[in-house]
């Protein structure tokens, strides 16, 4: 909810002064920046995966969202921008700070801001663009929901290193799977139909 505040908040403060042109069209580097963030979560493996094989879960990803056309463009900014402000917060954690290397986990956590930042910019637009306040609740409550599980998750195995294995690898495989939304977005035709 508070995302939704401060998103409206910025639309309001856009939308009352001069009209920049704010490109909402995600730059090169924002793509670069994706490709970043799985090389560092590569980095951040600490255990050979094959160790945590009975500990694997199906966290159940809402991959509908990232797969159909059934997003607008404002719903899928901010699909995409809740998931990063969730995969920052699952990390930023004060007990996730153990089972990682500091360098590559900052890094990562950093780059997620940048990101996160680039969609703003992004919503923004997509809003004035619509003509109206879309229904995003639905899409960022599905990410909730799926990162409350890993949460869940994490907290019923004790913030074991096996358990956070699998849960760097699951949010390697939904950044990775939610990359065709996001290649969607940076289109310059912004067509969310096509994939």
């Amino acid at each position: 909810m508070a995302l939704l505040l401060c998103l409206l908040t910025a639309l309001v403060v856009f939308s009352c002064g001069p009209a920049p042109s704010l490109g909402c069209d995600l730059p090169q580097n924002h793509s670069l920046a994706s490709e970043k963030t799985v090389d560092l979560l590569d980095q951040m493996q600490r255990l050979p995966t094959f160790i945590c094989l009975n500990d694997r879960k199906d966290f159940r990803f809402p991959q509908e969202m990232v797969d159909g056309s059934q997003l607008q463009k404002a719903q899928a900014i901010a699909f995409l921008h809740e998931m990063l402000q969730q995969i920052f917060e699952l990390f930023h954690r004060k007990d996730s700070f153990s089972p990682w290397n500091t360098t590559p986990l900052h890094q990562l956590l950093s780059g997620l801001l940048k990101q996160q930042k680039d969609l703003e910019t992004c919503f923004v637009q997509a809003m004035e663009e619509e003509k109206s306040v879309l229904p995003i609740e639905a899409p960022e409550a599905a990410v909730k929901e799926y990162f409350e599980g890993i949460c869940s998750y994490l907290k019923e195995k004790e913030y074991s290193e096996c358990a956070w294995e699998v849960v760097r690898v699951e949010i390697r495989r939904s950044f990775s799977s939610s990359t065709n939304l996001r290649e969607r977005l940076r289109r310059k035709d912004g067509d969310m139909s096509s994939s």
